[in-house]
This record gives structure tokens, sequence and C-alpha cells, in this order.
């Protein structure tokens, strides 16, 4: 059995680290809220935006002729994985990293590959494995906003256009709730599924829109904004999903170190309780020899 010191800076020890993770859920909390007000309002707006998309489309035909749909043999595949840049927020990192390297492993084994990390720990672990990176924009989660978004999307669009990638896949959790993050790998080049056809047949039929100065014009301004919002939105659905992760692992954290602070206490009186019957015993053991001689 251990003794009384031992144990008491067992608690002290124990008592610290929860004082630790009690301010971290704290600091998350607060973040979360903040993060949980912009994927809130952005999902309304980023949803608008597809519906008239796809409502022009269908106006035409359904056929889209621009070069973000352009359809060609996948060669060279871009991989957009979305972590965080610390740790201490449960599998959040893990499940993004494991859903990479389980595309990159299996649907895309073939193909010539490239990383773009977003989040440092995305950076750290592809960097470790070799693969070819595009390392400049990991640290977007230190100030997330539209601008140094856009800056991103722009970069990845860019590329497709010029067929450096034929494919390129966002890889992030998508926010459920605090406790709930959803892993996704979403097609984000060519345009289909994720951003046009969306819409339902309730939907159109109730869409009525004037379009100047021309169909062709407005797809062309449409079609990038909406990729751009695309973007944002899955780092926003990233972001939001962090800090509840973190919460959450910190709460559970905390909770931990509460169950075993109670465990220690009731080995610190056990101990306390035998060294105390021990003396006892001693004092006992040494009158009752005094008294026999």
């Amino acid at each position: 059995m251990p003794n009384l010191k031992e144990v008491k800076q067992r608690i002290t020890s124990v008592t610290s680290t929860q004082q630790i993770t009690k301010a971290m859920k704290m600091v998350a909390a607060a973040k979360l809220r903040k993060a949980q007000d912009k994927i809130l309002k952005m999902r309304p707006y980023s949803q608008k935006l597809t519906t008239i998309l796809d409502d022009v489309v269908a106006s035409m035909g359904g056929e889209l002729d621009i070069v973000y749909g352009d359809q060609r043999p996948v060669q060279n595949v871009l991989v957009v994985a979305m972590t965080s840049d610390k740790g201490l927020c449960g599998a959040f990192n893990a499940n993004v990293i494991k859903a990479s390297n389980y595309l990159m492993e299996n649907k895309y084994k073939d193909v010539n590959l490239t990383v773009l990390p977003l989040g440092k720990k995305a950076l750290e672990n592809f960097r470790k494995r070799n693969f070819k990176l595009i390392p400049q924009f990991s640290e977007i989660f230190m100030d997330v906003n539209y601008d140094s978004v856009r800056e991103i999307s722009e970069y990845v669009m860019d590329a497709f256009v010029t067929k450096k990638f034929d494919k390129v896949v966002l890889v992030y959790n998508h926010f459920k709730n605090v406790a709930t993050q959803e892993v996704v790998a979403e097609q984000f080049l060519p345009m289909g599924g994720d951003v046009v056809g969306k819409a339902s047949a309730e939907e159109k039929a109730e869409s009525d829109y004037i379009l100047e100065p021309s169909k062709e014009y407005v797809i062309e301004e449409l079609v990038p904004k909406a990729l751009k919002t695309q973007f944002y939105k899955a780092v926003l659905e990233s972001n939001a999903s962090e800090h509840g992760a973190r919460m959450t692992s910190m709460d559970k954290a905390t909770e931990n170190a509460n169950d075993l602070l109670k465990e220690l206490k009731l080995q610190y009186n056990r101990t306390r309780q035998a060294a105390i019957t021990n003396e006892i015993l001693e004092i006992v053991a040494g009158a009752n020899a005094l008294e026999g001689t």
C-alpha cells in the first residue's frame, strides 16, 4: 500500500489537471458558440444559392457548359484534409486522417495524389508519410474568415481549370451538434451533385426568376461564388466541429478526474486509518511490555 505522501501528491496532481480541463472546456464552449452561430447562419445562404443555381441550370435543359464541371479522366487528385492546429479534441483529427488515408489507399491508389492540409495536425501527419503537399495554407484555422478561405478556394479552382488536378475532394468533420461530428468526403471539383442538383421539385416549381443580362452570364457569376461558398461552409463546419469535439473531450476528462479523485481520497483515508491503527498497536504493545517487566 502506498504511503500518505505519495497519495497526497497524486491527489494534488489530479486536482491541478482537473482545473486545467475545466478551463479548457469553458474556452472551447465560448469559441463553439461563435463558430456554431457562423455555420448556422451560413447554411441557409449556401442552400439558397445552390437552389437558385440549380433552377437556372434546369431552365437551360440541365446542360452546364462551364470549366468547373469539366469531366475528364482522373489522373491527378487533390485531397483537402481539414484538421485542427491543436490536440485534446478526442478522435476529431484521427477520423479525418483515417478517412483521407482510406481514400488514398483504396479509391485513388492508382493516381497521382497531392494533399492540401488545412490545420497543423494534418500537415504534421502527411509530411511524415512523404506525400506531395501544398503546405502554405495549413494555418488557416488561426483566423477563420471568408477572405482567407476565398484565397484557398481560388487557388484550388485555378489548379483545376489549368488541369493540374482532375478531381478535388474535401475531407472534413460535418457539425451535427456539440457531441456529434460526422466525417464527410465530398467531391468539390468537378462540380456535380454536391453543388448542382439539390433543389427539390417543389422548390423548382415555386421558382420564377427574371435574369439579366442573360442566363449564361448569371451562371458564369453564380458558379464560382457557389463553389467558394461551398468551400467556406466546409471550413466553418470543421471549425465548429473542432470546438464541439474539444468541449466534449474536456468534459469527459473532467468527469474522469473527479472519479479518480474520489478513489484517491478513499485510498488516502484508508492509508491514514491503517497508519493510525499501527501506531495505536505499537503503543499498546509497548505499554504491555512495560507492565510485564
